[in-house]
């Protein structure tokens, strides 16, 4: 991710939103500590998903499988957090969220989390739907690697 110089321009997210950063999210050298970093992730992930419409009306049940993040340069307060998101990719029961932290133009971290639809009937994951699929679709990355299985 941190190599791809793509993942660090905004452009490449079809989705954003500005978030406030809070003094508490800063560690004992004034910058932001890595669990604000991730509830920032975290946060812009929830919301894009809620811009869909909800995970009922998609016929979806969101688990996390893996995260992953890079961290590229320090954050600070009080200036806000853009916190960018779009789609790298799809498989059959999962798809990864690749997202990107910007303070004050400058990219502070990427990050990718692979998220799967778990099964009604059992644990594992289940085919996407492909309500799900479409609503994500105009989400992709500019930069993403083709579709894969």
């Amino acid at each position: 991710m941190k190599n791809d110089p793509a993942r660090q321009r905004r452009e490449t997210y079809a989705y954003a939103v500005e978030l406030a950063v809070r003094y508490g999210d800063l560690d004992t050298n004034n910058h932001l500590n890595n669990v604000a970093f991730s509830r920032f992730f975290e946060e812009g992930r929830v919301r894009l998903h809620h811009s869909l419409g909800g995970r009922r009306e998609l016929d979806f049940r969101p688990i996390v499988a893996n995260i992953s993040i890079d961290y590229l340069r320090e954050g600070g307060w009080p200036a806000p957090i853009e916190v960018c998101a779009g789609i790298v990719r799809f498989g059959t029961s999962s798809y990864v969220v690749g997202q990107a932290l910007f303070q004050e133009g400058a990219c502070i971290a990427v990050s990718d989390t692979v998220m799967v639809n778990r099964a009604v009937d059992g644990p594992g994951g289940a085919p996407l739907p492909e309500s799900l699929r479409t609503a994500l679709e105009p989400f992709r990355l500019s930069a993403s690697p083709t579709e894969s299985g």
